[in-house]
């Protein structure tokens, strides 16, 4: 039905928001023979070189038990063709649920969802203006904000308290954001004792272990090493997947320091890591959702420090076009974010660049909106901006009409 000159088109449907899928295509970087090329050398390097996992460590047990070939040191060398069963077993799709378990968002490869977030240790006073250590107010403040904001869909712990950066103020982490949002939660830890009462937590909320599997409140956060995984974090991966709740894993390489120099060499390590990682938690628990999700950086030259955005902006790209090839949900999301080190004119210039990026990647979840100097401080005002910017984009995402009441 024509609609008349004046009136608003109608919102499209709640469920649909985040849908990117149908309307427009995602750029595909290279031929599908170079992303078979990728996938093939990080076979190989999995088989050939292994990667490296905590001697006494569960997951080393896992795999040795699974028939994967092991050194005394603790590297395991994966069959490729274990690593393609576990890759096709895995489950392409996980539904977050909101707190109250009454609406849901699709974690696939057809809709991008937004949070902020990760982990920055500083924040922008809001009387001052000053960067400063950031602690849980500050956290309860950022959550209760992204909890307002219409085109951000869920909740990552966008600052850290830094006064208490241990076991209890991980799980008073994941306390905070339960009380000041509705939304659903993304999480991550660095020491693995505090999943568990944070787990027992999500299940209180749900009403139980079976609700809390049926209708996931969270999503875990892993930031291994590159091919390597300590027991702090690969006992996170088993404890999160005998639990239900869905699992990201993802390094952060830096390509000429952790990881070779060249984009392609980067993103071998990096997708070998990964998939090490999704092979642990197909032999936990088959047809579990545990997707790799690691972050392709390169170093700086001139710094040291993590920079060279055509660079990364490439990779990035590429990682999403090759997790679609698997029909896997790609987290990486390079957006959002700048490194500037104040909000000024810089730091807008790079999140809206970065967040244009997202209409031709398309990754399932864009976590660091809001984070400036290199992810260290939280920016409420860029928050703000990349709220706008979604808005945006999403409006690109529903394409153009072409039909006879054009």
């Amino acid at each position: 039905m024509r609609r008349r000159r004046g009136t608003p088109p109608a919102p499209a449907p709640v469920g649909d928001r985040g849908l990117h899928h149908s309307a427009t295509a995602p750029y595909q970087v290279l031929s599908a023979g170079d992303v078979q090329k990728l996938l093939d050398g990080a076979f190989t390097l999995m088989s050939d070189c292994g990667v490296a996992f905590e001697l006494g460590s569960a997951a080393l047990e896992i795999l040795r038990r699974a028939g994967c070939r092991s050194s005394d040191d603790g590297v395991v060398y994966f069959d490729r063709g274990l690593v393609r069963s576990c890759l096709a077993s895995t489950a392409k799709t996980v539904k977050l649920w909101n707190r109250p378990g009454t609406a849901s968002i699709d974690v696939d490869c057809r809709h991008t969802w937004f949070m902020p977030g990760m982990t920055c240790i500083k924040v922008f006073d809001l009387d001052s203006g000053e960067s400063r250590d950031s602690n849980g107010e500050d956290l309860a403040m950022i959550t209760r904000v992204a909890d307002a904001l219409q085109n951000i869909d869920a909740v990552c712990i966008g600052c850290k308290n830094v006064a208490r950066s241990d076991i209890h103020g991980e799980i008073d982490e994941f306390a905070i954001m339960a009380a000041n949002t509705l939304k659903p939660l993304e999480y991550l830890c660095e020491h693995a004792a505090s999943l568990d009462p944070v787990i027992e937590l999500a299940r209180v909320i749900r009403g139980g272990a079976d609700q809390l599997m049926e209708t996931p409140y969270f999503m875990q956060i892993v930031t291994p090493l590159p091919m390597n995984y300590h027991a702090a974090h690969s006992d996170q991966i088993i404890k999160a997947v005998q639990a239900g709740v869905p699992v990201s894993v993802g390094t952060l390489p830096i390509g000429g320091a952790s990881t070779p120099i060249t984009p392609a060499g980067s993103m071998i390590n990096s997708l070998a890591t990964d998939f090490a990682a999704m092979v642990l938690a197909q032999l936990v628990r088959r047809g579990s959702f545990c997707i790799g999700s690691s972050d392709v950086c390169f170093m700086e030259p001139a710094t040291g420090s993590i920079g060279n955005f055509a660079q990364t902006a490439l990779a990035d790209m590429v990682m999403c076009q090759v997790r679609r090839e698997l029909e896997l949900p790609s987290f990486t999301g390079a957006a959002g974010y700048s490194s500037s080190r104040r909000f000024n004119e810089d730091a807008v210039m790079e999140v809206a660049t970065t967040m244009m990026q997202v209409f031709y990647s398309r990754p399932a979840t864009v976590d660091y909106c809001g984070s400036l100097d290199q992810g260290l401080t939280f920016s409420l005002h860029a928050l703000l901006l990349c709220d706008d910017l979604v808005g945006l984009l999403r409006t690109l995402w529903q394409g153009v009409r072409i039909d006879a009441d054009m």
